[in-house]
This record gives structure tokens, C-alpha cells and sequence, in this order.
């Protein structure tokens, strides 16, 4: 096995390309895999794109995204059930089996976050049955605490988990996330428990840099260019028994205006310095 075999490029990395443009860059640089965007996806066809990742010769390593479960009433459960179905339905014909799942924050005007909280687990209850029937794997992503207001309530691996371990493991599983959960004291302990349950659907890197840009969610860099111990963490996600993709995923201003093919050549080198095994 090469030491970028289980490489993926996420596609917002290179947020100014098309997919047609994403897949040929992946071909081009070596990457065997790549995590779409349903608005990307979009832009091409759901079955158009299929075809042209299938023929590229690239696995779909993630479908980005479903969740934002939080909406308050009827309605509002409804209108997430029906775009959850719909983004599952898609996975399925991508041939991605894991489906992200951001679960979203606080509703307007809320400070209600247990209630929050319970809203994703009844959602995700009626969710899960379907994820099974598509052969599709519902991956619960944390995010860092400072999105809990506005993008999800769930801010821990371990709260990821105490909702995940609620169902089956073929149905809901936990995306570990650098960027998000690398601050955490009980980080090793939960990708180890993680681990023994089978839950781990994704691992997702990028770094944690300095200074945080205004808008706190464009501050990820590439991998090496902050603070985390990449070498530790995937030690960890490799002991806990994850054997899948290691998909880089950066929201960036700055490297989004990067020309992709250079995105993807620092990927590479950075992933083989910092993240595959030496």
C-alpha cells in the first residue's frame, strides 16, 4: 500500500472548482478518493456525477452534508426529515456509505440547549431505519464549542458517541475531526471507545491556526501549519482499529484562491509528513 492510499481530498478544500474540475485534480495528483458537496454535486447531476467519479476511478470517501435537525415543531421536523431522505438517497447513488452529519445549533431565539439536544436524538431515531435500508452510515460530526449556538449542539466526541451508541453501528457512526476535537483531555479515551464500538465513519485533518480570521469557521489550515499533533491523533484513530480514508477538509479564504493543483501538491507532501505512517 503507498502512503497516499487512503488519502481523500474533501471537496470545499478546493472550493472555486467544479466537480469535473475536483476529479480530474484528484486523478492528476495521485488521490484515490474524494468527499463531495451536495451543492457541488448539484451543479452537475446527481447521476452525471456519479458517472464521472465512477469512471475517473476515484472512491467517494463522504457525502458533505446532512443534519441541521434542530428546527423547532412539526414543520420543521418534517422539513429536515424529507432533506435528510433526499441526501441519503444521493449518497447512495454517489456510492459514498457516509452520509456527514451536522446536526445544527440552537433554533431562533432559543437558549434551550438540552431540549436542542434531545430534538437531534428523536430525529436521528427516525432517521436511522432509513440510513440502513440505503446502506448508508449516518456519521454525527462535534464541532469546536464555539459553533454550538449556530451549527451544532454537539461539541464533544463523546456526546457524539452517547447519541451514536442510541442505534445500530451500521446505521450511526462518529466523524473525528481535527480541527474540531483536538482540544479535547478525553480525546484519546473517546476515539478508543469509539473504536471498540465499530463508530468510526470518518477521520477528517486539517490544523488549528492562529490568529482566528473574523469569521471564525475560514480558520483552518493545512496540515502543519498550526498546532496539532497529527502524528498522535492518528496514531490513536489507527489503534482504536479505523482503517477508511483520512479526508482533508480546510475552509480557507486563502487557499481557496490558491490554484487547486497547488492545494493538492502541498496536501500530499503535508499528508506524508505529518499524517501516514513513517
Amino acid at each position: 500500500m503507498t502512503a497516499t492510499a487512503r488519502l481523500s481530498l474533501n471537496q470545499i478544500t478546493t472550493k472555486r472548482w467544479s466537480l469535473p474540475e475536483a476529479v480530474r485534480g484528484c486523478v492528476d495528483a495521485g488521490i484515490p478518493a474524494i468527499g463531495l458537496w451536495r451543492d457541488k454535486v448539484a451543479e452537475t447531476g446527481v447521476a452525471e456525477a456519479a458517472k464521472l467519479v465512477r469512471d475517473a476511478g476515484l472512491a467517494v470517501s463522504t457525502l458533505c452534508r446532512g443534519g441541521f435537525l434542530t428546527a423547532p415543531g412539526p414543520e420543521g421536523g418534517q422539513a429536515a426529515l424529507t432533506e435528510n431522505l433526499r441526501a441519503l438517497e444521493e449518497a447512495a447513488q454517489l456510492g459514498a456509505d457516509t452520509l456527514v452529519m451536522v446536526v445544527g445549533g440552537l433554533p431562533d431565539g432559543s437558549r434551550d440547549l438540552p431540549g436542542a439536544r434531545a430534538r437531534v436524538a428523536e430525529l436521528l431515531g427516525e432517521l436511522a431505519p432509513h440510513a440502513g435500508d440505503f446502506g448508508v452510515r449516518l456519521a454525527i460530526e462535534p464541532l469546536h464549542p464555539m459553533f454550538c449556538a449556530d451549527r451544532a449542539v454537539v461539541s464533544t466526541l463523546g456526546q457524539a458517541l452517547d447519541l451514536a451508541e442510541l442505534f445500530p453501528a451500521e446505521q450511526v457512526g462518529v466523524v473525528v475531526d481535527s480541527y474540531h476535537v483536538w482540544w479535547d483531555p478525553e480525546l484519546a479515551a473517546q476515539i478508543a471507545r469509539a473504536g471498540a464500538g465499530g463508530r468510526i465513519a470518518s477521520y477528517q485533518v486539517c490544523d488549528w491556526t492562529l490568529p482566528l480570521p473574523s469569521d471564525a469557521l475560514l480558520g483552518r489550515g493545512h496540515v502543519g501549519d498550526g498546532h496539532i499533533d497529527f502524528r498522535a491523533m492518528t496514531d490513536q484513530v489507527t489503534v482504536a482499529g479505523y482503517t477508511g480514508w483520512i479526508e482533508v477538509e480546510i475552509f480557507n479564504e486563502r487557499i481557496w484562491d490558491t490554484p487547486g493543483e497547488q492545494t493538492l501538491r502541498t496536501m500530499v507532501e503535508r499528508h506524508l509528513a505529518h499524517v501516514a505512517a513513517p
